[in-house]
């Protein structure tokens, strides 16, 4: 039978460890965010600023499916961004510019802080878990990864030509704020990344005893209905789109539904063995 660790951690001592983490993590951050500083013409022109182009890859890819099924009067396919971006505070582009690299820095030193939170939770493991540190890290790493490339190539492209594009009367005229658009990308990006995190998550709530796979496949038709609504709002108004973004989301509820049967089964096993 598998032992924990021989070191028992009080409260304080967590709290005490939990403080080093966010401090290590933090100057990582900070030391990455000063590095993206020099690179930042690029991340604002080809990076935060690419979606408002028309020839973006995203709207050219979005034009050859669509015309590969036949439509061919697709309006993506003559996408326009009537709209222009402000800045409207003394200082919007100045903390534009330091927040810009301080999310960069966060998305690049993404795999340190993993490394920091396992090294957090590992005590709380059994020793045959905690080999598994490097998988971890890989797997959890290249999830939030595709997260991110999927937010920024699907879902923030989408979302900058709906509205960009919408239009509730000709005398309203888009202007939108620096700091709007930039929250929009970031957000996107940040959380469709978080959000592909799942089947880690899943793992860890199901060795917890909080969701099993039953629990996950009662509600599976209530995740299907919020992602194809979400899907609905952010994409042009063609089927194929709004499949295109569904797909991605419900495999990855699938895979977690099949981790947590394989996490349970695996528990049920050990509890019996005892």
């Amino acid at each position: 039978m598998a032992e924990k660790a021989p070191k028992e951690m009080s409260f304080l001592d967590h709290l005490e460890e939990l403080r080093w983490l966010l401090v290590r993590s933090t100057i990582a951050i900070l030391v990455l965010a000063s590095l993206s500083f020099f690179i930042s013409d690029f991340i604002f022109e080809k990076i935060l600023f690419g979606p408002k182009d028309p020839n973006f890859i995203t709207y050219r890819f979005f034009c050859s499916i669509s015309q590969s099924f036949g439509l061919e009067d697709v309006e993506i396919c003559d996408a326009k961004m009537p709209f222009i971006i402000q800045n409207t505070s003394m200082g919007g582009q100045v903390s534009f510019l330091i927040w810009t690299c301080i999310t960069a820095g966060f998305i690049i030193g993404f795999p340190y802080i993993l490394w920091e939170v396992w090294k957090f939770i590992s005590p709380a493991l059994y020793a045959k878990e905690k080999k598994y540190a490097g998988a971890f890290v890989i797997v959890s790493s290249l999830l939030f990864f595709l997260g991110v490339l999927f937010g920024y190539f699907i879902i923030t492209p989408l979302s900058v030509y709906f509205f960009g594009s919408f239009n509730a009367s000709p005398e309203i005229v888009n202007e939108f704020n620096l700091e709007s658009y930039t929250s929009m990308i970031k957000t996107s990006t940040i959380a469709c990344g978080l959000l592909f995190e799942l089947p880690i998550i899943i793992y860890f709530l199901t060795k917890m005893g909080l969701v099993s796979a039953s629990f996950l496949r009662k509600y599976r038709k209530y995740a299907l209905v919020i992602v194809l609504i979400v899907a609905a709002i952010i994409t042009p108004p063609d089927v194929i789109s709004q499949i295109i973004v569904t797909i991605p989301i419900m495999a990855l509820y699938e895979i977690s539904i099949l981790i947590s049967a394989v996490v349970g089964k695996k528990e049920l096993m050990e509890s019996t063995s005892k």
